[in-house]
């Protein structure tokens, strides 16, 4: 890691720090995000091919750009599941009323960690998400 690269994990950290999460869950939270990234890149179409989801089950499976298709583990449902139990935990030590954001266009930050006063009474969450804490640095 790099000076600057150390920095923003600082700065990063420092944030969700003064919401309530610890260390440990900050680095939970940074590899959420690459894997969620990661997912929604897949989803978009990678080199070897693309991730979908089959329409009667919602299973997820890998179509290759060759044509072959097999079924790959749900990565995207298990780094959410942990998310919510992140999100859990830290609302059970705080009573901050803290939630998320998953934004599945892979040219930005993925996660976004949203406290209870970041949007406008009523706003549509996809309008305001951004008032949130990016988790990418």
């Amino acid at each position: 890691m790099n000076k600057h690269a150390a920095e923003n994990y600082r700065h990063l950290a420092n944030s969700l720090n003064e919401l309530g999460f610890n260390d440990t869950e900050v680095a939970a939270l940074i590899r959420i995000e690459k894997s969620l990234h990661r997912w929604c890149e897949m989803e978009c179409g990678g080199v070897n091919g693309c991730i979908e989801r089959d329409d009667k089950t919602n299973e997820p499976i890998f179509v290759s750009r060759w044509g072959y298709t097999y079924k790959i583990r749900d990565m995207e449902a298990s780094a959410l599941k942990c998310l919510k139990k992140i999100l859990a935990d830290v609302e059970r030590r705080t009573n901050r009323g803290m939630g998320y954001y998953y934004q599945t266009d892979p040219r930005g930050c993925t996660l976004y960690i949203l406290r209870r006063n970041d949007g406008p009474e009523g706003a549509n969450i996809r309008s305001c998400y951004t008032n949130g804490i990016a988790v990418r640095y």
